[in-house]
């Protein structure tokens, strides 16, 4: 009992009040001055890694600021200058129609073939008779291998006899070593009569 009572009352200049009529705020229990003393070097500690860091940290930059466009006067916004920069936007219509068609001429190259004499000579043997695109492409193939293995032989002709130009005679011994058989025999009369043909007009 004695304990309640000494815990009950507290001394506040020389006069005893309850505990329940003073404010919560104003009783404290007795802190011991150890725990004090700690209490106020953690401070000290935390205030001086706070300044460390404070010190250690860069301020980022900062970015530049964008200036604001410039206005442009009210003189551009008349009638008279919309007319003066319409002509040129017409210039440029014209320069992109000019790319355009240099670009169509470059797609357009076409490389040389047989194709047109191929079907002259089919007319002239079979005129009632066709030939497909894919046929006319292997027929063009054809005739530039047979051209090919022609020019080959003769060029070796030329160098075994020591000469310096392909004629008519080293064509027509490249013909009978290149084609079999009759083949070779008809080839050999086709070409002379083109080259008497050549040579009497």
């Amino acid at each position: 009992m004695s304990a309640i009572r000494a815990c009950s009352f507290q001394p506040i200049r020389g006069n005893l009040i309850p505990l329940y009529k003073l404010h919560p705020n104003s009783f404290q229990f007795p802190v011991p001055k150890k725990t004090i003393a700690k209490r106020g070097e953690r401070k000290s500690q935390i205030n001086r890694v706070r300044a460390r860091s404070v010190s250690t940290i860069k301020m980022a930059p900062k970015p530049a600021e964008k200036k604001p466009a410039e206005k442009k006067p009210a003189e551009d916004k008349s009638p008279t200058a919309s007319a003066e920069k319409r002509p040129k936007a017409e210039k440029r219509v014209a320069e992109k129609g000019g790319d355009s068609s240099k670009k169509k001429k470059k797609v357009k190259k076409s490389s040389e073939t047989y194709k047109i004499y191929i079907f002259k000579v089919l007319k002239q043997v079979h005129p009632d008779i066709g030939i497909s695109s894919k046929a006319m492409g292997i027929m063009n193939s054809f005739i530039n291998d047979i051209f090919e293995k022609l020019a080959q032989e003769a060029s070796r002709l030329a160098r075994y006899n020591k000469k310096p130009t392909i004629t008519s005679r080293e064509i027509q011994t490249a013909v009978r070593l290149v084609l079999p058989g009759e083949l070779a025999k008809h080839a050999v009369s086709e070409g002379t009569k083109a080259v008497t043909k050549f040579t009497s007009s």
